[in-house]
């Protein structure tokens, strides 16, 4: 399942409005409330503390002229937090509220999580910049790995707790392949809908 089919899945089941491109954050809407979702695989969903939310490409050299940004990596990180902040913001002026909803999934084992959480703006002062090995700045909140952003292709990860109240399921019975005559019978198809030409 991709985050897309788990867009859908979610906007149906809510009747809500899915949008193709993203809203700032936003990928479904209802009533005035909207959700960015994200979709994690993971072999043991039930077991997961933490999980790696892919949040878009940030770049600062686009938005703020940085064009080295190991010279400076505080001025980097606060760069790349205020492009997500500003997505949230561009989220929040056209709803009234903004939320995040996760899905940890193993589709071989059936195995699931979600959780939910609101979507408020990150005080850029709060974190701490450290260039890892592979040249990755980290931003830190006190000991905690918060973020990742990488230089090549200007990727921001989130590294998101994931909630002792999440709701953990798995599903034990996988339903049946749908037959084929028995939807087309459903559908009332005839042959005079196809011209072979």
């Amino acid at each position: 399942m991709s985050g897309d089919q788990f867009d859908r899945i979610f906007s149906d089941s809510i009747g809500g409005s899915s949008y193709r491109k993203p809203l700032g954050i936003a990928d479904v809407a209802w009533n005035g409330i909207c959700w960015s979702i994200k979709t994690v695989k993971n072999k043991f969903p039930h077991k997961a503390r933490e999980v790696r939310l892919i949040s878009g490409r940030n770049s600062p050299s686009y938005s703020s002229g940085i064009d080295d940004p190991q010279a400076d990596i505080h001025a980097t990180g606060r760069s790349v937090i205020d492009i997500y902040n500003a997505r949230i913001d561009e989220s929040k002026a056209q709803h009234n509220e903004a939320r995040m909803l996760v899905l940890i999934r193993n589709m071989d084992t059936c195995e699931f999580t979600i959780f939910e959480r609101e979507i408020n703006r990150y005080a850029v002062n709060n974190f701490s910049w450290q260039v890892n090995e592979r040249k990755n700045l980290q931003a830190y909140e006190g000991q905690r790995h918060a973020f990742t952003w990488q230089p090549h292709g200007s990727q921001f990860t989130i590294l998101e707790p994931v909630p002792a109240s999440a709701t953990r399921f798995r599903i034990t019975k996988k339903p049946s392949t749908l037959d084929m005559n028995r939807v087309l019978s459903m559908a009332k198809f005839e042959l005079g809908w196809i011209e072979i030409l």
